[in-house]
């Protein structure tokens, strides 16, 4: 069984920035570009940072309203300090977050959600930057075809990791929803076939009506997990 990495998502052809790249070029940089945020780079070529438009946008919040009809925010001395600032150093938000490219869908998926961050620059061994990899980019394992998740689990699951006869058990996918059907050898195989299952790319959902030998009296039937 074969994740996708990241190194097969991301996005090569990255917008980027420098150091001293001033403010209207990053803002003209993101309009340009469609892009929300660009990863800010040393002299090496590393991403140092990331500027986003909340973190230009800080500089807008900064400023008192003429009107006088909006109360000023309260910024933190450090919200306050980026306000101000007028290059891409000065600016960004840091140290950032990056990923390497063989990291698969899962590793990085989890980094961003307990960094609570949109997007990883994905950086070499040197930590050069390579591509960028987002929320949306991830999200595309979910778009692999029904017949590709069903060929994957009824050879490299079934009969690749488990050695499990031909026809014991069959595959059901329809729209990424998989349901196993037919007999193990074991009840203890059951949530493990689930689990191998559910990790496969582009899996939404398993449920399984699978029967096993009854360890005590004639045969058992356990319905409806779903993983």
């Amino acid at each position: 069984m074969e994740h996708r990495r990241i190194g097969e998502l991301m996005t090569r052809d990255v917008v980027s920035v420098r150091l001293g790249t001033p403010f209207k070029e990053i803002a003209r940089a993101l309009s340009d570009n469609g892009v929300s945020a660009v990863p800010v780079l040393d002299e090496a070529g590393r991403p140092a940072g990331i500027v986003s438009e909340a973190d230009l946008l800080r500089k807008a919040a900064g400023r008192p309203d003429p009107s006088g009809l909006t109360p000023l925010p309260h910024l933190e001395a450090w919200e306050r300090a980026r306000a101000e600032g007028r290059t891409a150093g000065e600016i960004m938000s840091a140290p950032v977050i990056c990923a390497r490219p063989d990291w698969t869908v899962v590793e990085a998926a989890r980094l961003m959600a307990v960094q609570n961050v949109k997007r990883l620059p994905v950086v070499d061994e040197a930590d050069r930057l390579l591509g960028i990899v987002s929320r949306a980019d991830l999200l595309r394992v979910f778009l692999r075809q029904d017949h590709a998740i069903r060929e994957e689990i009824s050879h490299d699951v079934l009969s690749g990791t488990l050695g499990l006869a031909p026809g014991a058990v069959t595959t059901d996918v329809k729209e990424g929803q998989v349901t196993l059907r037919g007999t193990v050898t074991e009840k203890r195989l059951i949530p493990v076939l689930v689990r191998l299952c559910a990790s496969v790319d582009g899996v939404v959902s398993v449920s399984h009506e699978l029967t096993h030998p009854a360890d005590d009296d004639g045969a058992s039937r356990a319905r409806g997990d779903r993983s």
